[in-house]
Parts: C-alpha cells; structure tokens; sequence
C-alpha cells in the first residue's frame, strides 16, 4: 500500500512530523496572541497545542518501543541515539507542563504568561535539536531503513 516505507523498521518515522509542525504552529499563534493581543490566536494555538501533545506522545511512544530495533553501531547508539531520546524526552516534560498550563487556565495563561512562553520557546528549541539528531541518524546513519548496509559506523 506504501511502497515508500516498505524500508522501514518501525512505524516512528511515520508519526515524528506531526509533534514538530504541530507544536512549532501552536508556538506561533502563542506568540501572535501575545503580540497582537488577538485572543482568537490563542484559541487556536491552544486546539494545535493539544494536537501537538497527543501527536507527541505517539512519537515518544513509538520512538521508545523501535529503540532496541534501530541497527547502528554501538557508537552511533551511545553519540548519537542517546541524545536523539534525551532531548526529546525533554521536549515531551516540556510538552507536559505547557500543555497542563493551558489545559488549566484556558486558552492562554494570564498568571506567569512570559514564564509560560519562554518554557513554550525552550520546548520548541530542545524539538528542533533532537529533530536534528533524529534526522542525522536517518539520513547520515540509515537508521530508519534497509536501503544501505548496516550498521554504518559513526564518521570520525
């Protein structure tokens, strides 16, 4: 049905895309809400957020059950790997506490809303880094299929 992901492993590269567009637009009409103090924005950043999370957790949740799968060199898995899962293990505490916030002081938080949008900026930066990582061990390690020869060993 999907020729493209006949290489894949695991279902993860599947689901990743979601939680970094998702929560980087809710980032977005987080930031235009505070800006042009338009509550419609936060409205809408809050319904994007939620979608984030959710979409997040299946990443976290798909990411961490391919783990063990994933055929790279020990050094790859220990460089490499292992930060992939920790800054976006981060980005899932991060996702939590925002998303908690907004769930309870609906839309847009009043109390602490500088505090609330540098945690919200963070989480969107710890994301974009783990992305990285995420996306070196497919495109620079082949960890996401079987169209190379595995394991590919970390380049020096």
């Amino acid at each position: 049905m999907l020729p493209g992901a006949q290489h894949l492993q695991n279902i993860h590269p599947l689901v990743i895309h979601f939680p970094i567009g998702l929560l980087m637009g809710a980032a977005f009409f987080y930031f235009a809400a505070w800006v042009f103090k338009k509550e419609d924005f936060a409205k809408t950043g809050f319904w994007v957020l939620l979608l984030g999370a959710l979409s997040l957790a299946a990443a976290v949740g798909t990411g961490l059950y391919a783990e063990q799968g994933v055929m790279v060199a020990l050094d790859v898995r220990q460089k490499i790997l292992l930060s992939h899962k920790q800054y976006m293990i981060v980005t899932a505490v991060l996702c939590a506490i925002v998303t908690l916030w907004a769930l309870i002081q609906k839309p847009f938080p009043k109390k602490g809303r500088i505090v609330f949008l540098l945690l919200f900026l963070l989480m969107i930066i710890t994301i974009t880094i783990g992305a990285d990582f995420g996306g070196r061990l497919v495109y620079e390690y082949n960890a996401g299929g079987s169209a190379c020869p595995q394991p590919i060993r970390l380049k020096k």
